[in-house]
C-alpha cells in the first residue's frame, strides 16, 4: 500500500496518514523516501531512507543518498562527521590569519566563510573561487580535451558506472551555492561552533538558520541551541524613554511571525521580497540570499528544505521604523510540496504564510486542502504572465471558503515593474495582522511545535539537559542578587577587600628603604586572620553545584558554562540608573571621566563570581598552608586551579583583576598559570596582549572581532575587572611566529580616564596599567576619537620606562558615531607627536622626570613613518538595531590583526616568554 501510495506521487507520507504519531514520524519520513526507479525495462531499486538497498546493482550506484556525502567531500568536509569540527579548531592562528587569501578550490571555502564570520565581514557568503591558473596553461585546450573525452567514447570500454553516477554537484571548477556551504559547515560542526556562526551571522545581519535539513534521512534539526546567544536591542514606539528600551534575548522575546514559502514555481523570489520588506527607505540590505546576487542561480544541492529566520527591531523613531513593534519573518527554501513537514511547522508558528506561485494544479490543491482547521491567515502572490490563468482562479475559489480568505488574500506581483508600491502593500498587511488579535510566538515556542511535528532539537540532547538541570539548581535560588551574594559568595565582599588592601600595604612595605619590622609583623597577622575566617567557611551549596558543573565530562562541562551565563542574565539582571545612550554602547557624557567607585550600571552577578569565590578558597588555604597554620596533606581546594585552568583551554575568558576590589589575587593567579604550564606541556611560550582604554571605546569589540574571543562588549551587564583569554597558534605555524599561544588581556572598565587631581582613584587607575602592559609584549591604546591618551596610561608609560620593559604599541582611534575612510588621519598623528600637554606635564611630575618629556611616539618606539597610529571606521552600517557591520570596520580590523601578529613574527613585541617566566612576571610586578 506505501508502495503503491508514493507510486501515485505522494512525496510525504504526512499527507496521507497525518495521524502518525510524532515518536513514529522518524520510520514514517524513511517510508516516505523510498523510491523506484525504473533502469532498463523492469530493472528496479527498491531504497530505503537510510540508504539501504534491497535490489542495489553495484553497476549502478545510487546517486541521491550520497549528494550529502558527496558535497561534504568536495568541501574537504568528510573527516568532521564522526569528530565534529571545534570552535577551538576554528579559532586557531595559522598562516591563513595573515593574509587575505581567495579561495581557490572547494576545500577552502569553509574555512574562508570561517575567517570572514570571525571578522563580521559583509562578504563572508560569498562563495566566488580564484582559480589558480599556471602562466603556461591553455583554459580552451583543456575545455575543447574534455568535451572530447565526454563525447567521443569507446562503447567498448565499460563506462556504465561512470555514466549512470554522474552528478550535477559542483565540481572543483564549479561554485558552490552559499547556502549548500552553510549547511555542509552546520552538519560538520559541534553545538557551539554551531552556536558562534549563528551568533556572528546574527551581528552581520544575515537570515539565520532555523531548521536544518537532513537531505538523506529527512530527519530535519531545529536548532534552537544555536541560536540562545542572541541579545537583541530595541526602543518601543512611543515615547522613547526609560520605559521603552529592552533588551531580550531572541529565543525568549514573543513576537508575530510571518512565513514567506513558494509553491511549485515562482517567477517572483521570496528572498528578494522579504529583504524590500526588511530595509527601510531606498538602502536595501541583502538579509536573505537571493537568486540576482553573486551565485545565487546556481542549484541548491543540500539545503532545500532549509528554514531561515530573521526580525525586524524598532529602533523608536517614527521615521525609520518600519513596523512599531519585533516582527519575525520565516523563509522555507524549495517547494512546500517536497518539504510539507516544514510548512506545516511554518503554518502552527506563522500568524499569516505568503505563498507565491505561478500555478495552483491539482496537487497543489490537495495539499493546502488539507491545511482546512489551520487557523492561520495565507496569502496567495501571483504572476499575471505565468501560468495558468483559469486554472489558478478554479482552484483559488475553491480554496477561498475552505482557508477562510477572501479576494483581498490574492495579490498579483508584475515583476517588471517598480516594486515598491507591492513591498508597501505587503506591509500594510503585515501591519493590519499585528494591530489586530494574533499568534505571538519564541524561538522557543517554535521548538515546541517542532517536536511535536518529530523534528529534531538540537537542545535535546542528554548532556546539554543535564547541564540546564544543574544551572536551574542553582539559579532557583537567586531571588536578589545582593542577597544571593553576601548569604553565598560569603568569601567576597568585605572579608576578600580587607584581605586585599592588607596585602596591599604588605607588598608596598617589600620596597621600602628600612621597614619597621614591627608594622610588617602587625599586617602578617591582620592578614591571617582574615584568611583563617574565610578558611573557617565550607562551600555553599551553589558553589559545590558550580564546582561539580565545571568537573564535568568536556562537553557537558561547556553546556554548563553557556547555561549559567544565560541563567544569571536572567535572573539577576542589573538595576539601570539611565538608559543607554546609545544601542552601542554607554560613554561618559561631555568626555568626562568614569567613577570608578559608582558605576553606571551595578555590577551584575556572573559566572565570574563564582569562580572568585573558588579563588578566595584557594587563596585563604594557600596563605594558611605557606604561614605553617595548617598543614600541606590538609588542603581541600588544591584543584581548584587545575578546574580553571581547564576552562581557560576551552576558551572561557578568565578573571586576571578582580572587578570588585580591583587587586590581583596573586596565588590563585599563579596556580593557574602553573597548572596551564603543566597541561600545556612543551607548548609553553606566550606572547602576551593586552588592551587598555576607558570604557565605551570598542576594546572588547576589536578583541573579539579580530580573534574571535568572548569578552562581554558594550552592555550593561559588562564585569569591571580584566579578564584573560587563550588563543592556540597553530602547530605548523607556531615555529615561525614564535610562540605556542597568545595570551590576550582585555582590561574592561578598569582605566575610567580618572585626572591626576583625583588622587587614590588616579594612582589605583596608574598602577593597573602599568602592570598590564607590563605583564605584556603588544599594548593596543583603544581611543575614543581624538580624544586624549588617559593620565594613567601616560603615567604607566613613565614607569616602564625606568625598568626597560617596553611592549609594541598600537594606538587605535575608533568612530564611534560615523563610517570613515580607513587609515590614520593626520591630526591623529600630530596628537602623539605634538609637545607634552597638560596630563603629560603631570605625569611627569608625578614620576619626577624633571629632565624634560619626550613625544609619545618616541616613547613608544613608534615611528612616525610607519603604521602603529589607526583609524578604525564605525562599527555600523546604518542606524541600530537593525545596522550592519560596517564591511570598512571588518577590512580595517583584519590589517590591524595582520600587523599585530606581523610584529610578533618579526620579534618587534619584545622577548616572548614562558608560562615560567610570566609567573615571575606577575609576581613581581
Amino acid at each position: 500500500i506505501e508502495v503503491e501510495l508514493l507510486g501515485k506521487g505522494h512525496s510525504d507520507l504526512g499527507e496521507v496518514a497525518p495521524e502518525i504519531k510524532a515518536s513514529e514520524r522518524r520510520t514514517a519520513v524513511a517510508i516516505a523516501d523510498l523510491e523506484w526507479r525504473e533502469m532498463e525495462g523492469d530493472d528496479c531499486e527498491f531504497r530505503y531512507g537510510d540508504g539501504t538497498n534491497e535490489t542495489q546493482d553495484n553497476d549502478f550506484p545510487t546517486v541521491e543518498r550520497s549528494r550529502l556525502q558527496e558535497m561534504l567531500s568536495l568541501l574537504g568536509l568528510e573527516m568532521y562527521q564522526v569528530q565534529k569540527l571545534s570552535l577551538q579548531d576554528s579559532l586557531q592562528i595559522s598562516f591563513d590569519s595573515m593574509k587575505n587569501w581567495a579561495p581557490q578550490v572547494p576545500k577552502d571555502l569553509p574555512w574562508n566563510f570561517l575567517r570572514k564570520l570571525q571578522a563580521l565581514n559583509a562578504d563572508a557568503r560569498n562563495t566566488t573561487m580564484v582559480l589558480d591558473v599556471l602562466p603556461d596553461a591553455r583554459p580552451v585546450e583543456k575545455e575543447s580535451q574534455m568535451e572530447e573525452e565526454i563525447i567521443y567514447w569507446d562503447p567498448a570500454d565499460d563506462l556504465a558506472a561512470d555514466i549512470y553516477s554522474f552528478s550535477e554537484l559542483p565540481t572543483p571548477d564549479t561554485p558552490v551555492n552559499p547556502l549548500d556551504l552553510l549547511c555542509a559547515l552546520l552538519i560538520s560542526s559541534d553545538s557551539f561552533l554551531q552556536q558562534e556562526i549563528v551568533l556572528k551571522m546574527a551581528l552581520c545581519q544575515f537570515a539565520l538558520p532555523l531548521v536544518l535539513p537532513d537531505s538523506e534521512n529527512h530527519y530535519h534539526t531545529f536548532l534552537l541551541w544555536a541560536m540562545r546567544g542572541i541579545v537583541r536591542t530595541w526602543w518601543s514606539q512611543p515615547p522613547r524613554g526609560v520605559g521603552s528600551f529592552r533588551e531580550d534575548s531572541v529565543v525568549l522575546s514573543r513576537a508575530p511571525a510571518f512565513a514567506f514559502v513558494r509553491m511549485d514555481v515562482s517567477s517572483n523570489s521570496k528572498s528578494q521580497l522579504l529583504n524590500a520588506v526588511l530595509s527601510p527607505g531606498h538602502r536595501q540590505w541583502d538579509c536573505f540570499w537571493h537568486r540576482d546576487l553573486n551565485l545565487g542561480t546556481n542549484a541548491r544541492e543540500i539545503s532545500d528544505g532549509l528554514v531561515e529566520i530573521s526580525w525586524f527591531f524598532p529602533s523608536g523613531r517614527e521615521d525609520l521604523d518600519i513596523f512599531p513593534e519585533p516582527v519575525t519573518f520565516l523563509n522555507l527554501r524549495g517547494d512546500i510540496g517536497s518539504h510539507w513537514l516544514q510548512f506545516k511547522l511554518l503554518t502552527e508558528i506563522s500568524s499569516a504564510v505568503f505563498i507565491l506561485t505561478d500555478n495552483i494544479s491539482k496537487k497543489e490543491y490537495k495539499l493546502l486542502y488539507s491545511m482546512k482547521e489551520s487557523t492561520t491567515k495565507y496569502y496567495f502572490i501571483l504572476s499575471p504572465y505565468r501560468g495558468k490563468r483559469n486554472t489558478n482562479l478554479r482552484f483559488l475559489n475553491k480554496l477561498i471558503p475552505v482557508l477562510k480568505i477572501d479576494h483581498s488574500h490574492v495579490l498579483v506581483k508584475v515583476s517588471s515593474t517598480d516594486s515598491d508600491s507591492f513591498v508597501k502593500r505587503i506591509r500594510a498587511i503585515v501591519g493590519n495582522v499585528l494591530r489586530a488579535p494574533c499568534r505571538r510566538v519564541s524561538v522557543e515556542d517554535m521548538a515546541h511545535a517542532a517536536r511535536k511535528l518529530g523534528l529534531k532539537v538540537d537542545e535535546d540532547c542528554e548532556e546539554c539537559q543535564k547541564a540546564k538541570d544543574r544551572m536551574e539548581r542553582i539559579t532557583r535560588k537567586i531571588k536578589d542578587s545582593d542577597a544571593y551574594r553576601r548569604d553565598e559568595l560569603r568569601l567576597q565582599g568585605d572579608p576578600w577587600r580587607k584581605a586585599a588592601q592588607v596585602e596591599k600595604e604588605f607588598c608596598q612595605l617589600q620596597w621600602a628603604v628600612d621597614p619597621p619590622e614591627k608594622h610588617r609583623a602587625e599586617l602578617r597577622r591582620r592578614l591571617l586572620e582574615l584568611r583563617m575566617q574565610q578558611n573557617s567557611h565550607d562551600p555553599s551549596s551553589g558553589v559545590q553545584e558550580f564546582i561539580l558543573g565545571i568537573s564535568s565530562p568536556s562537553s557537558e562541562k561547556q553546556y554548563f558554562l553557556r547555561w549559567m551565563e544565560w541563567g544569571l542574565a536572567r535572573v539577576a539582571q542589573p538595576r539601570l540608573r539611565q538608559p543607554p545612550e546609545t544601542l552601542l554602547t554607554l560613554r561618559p557624557k561631555h568626555g568626562g571621566a568614569t567613577d570608578l567607585g559608582e558605576p553606571l550600571w551595578s555590577e551584575p552577578l556572573g559566572v565570574e563570581h563564582f569562580l572568585r569565590e573558588m579563588g578566595q578558597f584557594y587563596e585563604a588555604e594557600s596563605c594558611l598552608v605557606e604561614a605553617g597554620r595548617l598543614p600541606a596533606g590538609q588542603r581541600r581546594f588544591a584543584h581548584f586551579p587545575g578546574l580553571a585552568s581547564e576552562l581557560l583551554l576551552t576558551g572561557l575568558p578568565l578573571e586576571l583583576i578582580d572587578g570588585s576590589t580591583l587587586s590581583m589575587p596573586v596565588r590563585w593567579v599563579t596556580g593557574l598559570l602553573k597548572e596551564l604550564h603543566v597541561r600545556l606541556e612543551r607548548r609553553s611560550r606566550l606572547v602576551v596582549l593586552s588592551t587598555l582604554g576607558v570604557p565605551g571605546t570598542g576594546k572588547s569589540t576589536l578583541l573579539n572581532t579580530m580573534f574571535g574571543l568572548r569578552f562581554a562588549t558594550g552592555k550593561s551587564c559588562s564585569p569591571r575587572g580584566a579578564f584573560m583569554q587563550l588563543i592556540t597558534v597553530a602547530e605548523g605555524f607556531s615555529q615561525d611566529l614564535g610562540c605556542d599561544h597568545i595570551l590576550v588581556i582585555d582590561s574592561g572598565g578598569l582605566i575610567g580616564g580618572a585626572l591626576t587631581s583625583a588622587g587614590d582613584r588616579f594612582e589605583l587607575e596608574a598602577s593597573l596599567a602599568t602592570l598590564l602592559m607590563g605583564l605584556s609584549n603588544v599594548t593596543v591604546i583603544s581611543l575614543a576619537e581624538t580624544k586624549d591618551i588617559p593620565a594613567a596610561i601616560l603615567h604607566a608609560f613613565l614607569r616602564l620606562e625606568k625598568t626597560g620593559h617596553m611592549p609594541n604599541y598600537q594606538f587605535v582611534y575608533q568612530n564611534l558615531h560615523d563610517v570613515s575612510v580607513p587609515g590614520p588621519r593626520p591630526r591623529d598623528k600630530r596628537q602623539l607627536l605634538d609637545p607634552p600637554g597638560d596630563l603629560s606635564r603631570a605625569a611627569a611630575q608625578m614620576e619626577k622626570q624633571s629632565d624634560g618629556f619626550r613625544a609619545l611616539a618616541g616613547l613608544a618606539f613608534c615611528d612616525p613613518e610607519k603604521q602603529h597610529i589607526w583609524h578604525i571606521p564605525g562599527l555600523w552600517h546604518g542606524a541600530p538595531p537593525m545596522a550592519a557591520v560596517s564591511l570598512a570596520y571588518s577590512e580595517a580590523i583584519f590589517e590591524l590583526k595582520r600587523c599585530l601578529l606581523e610584529n610578533i613574527r618579526n620579534g618587534l613585541s619584545n622577548q616572548n616568554k614562558n608560562i615560567q617566566q610570566l609567573i615571575e612576571l606577575v609576581r613581581r610586578l
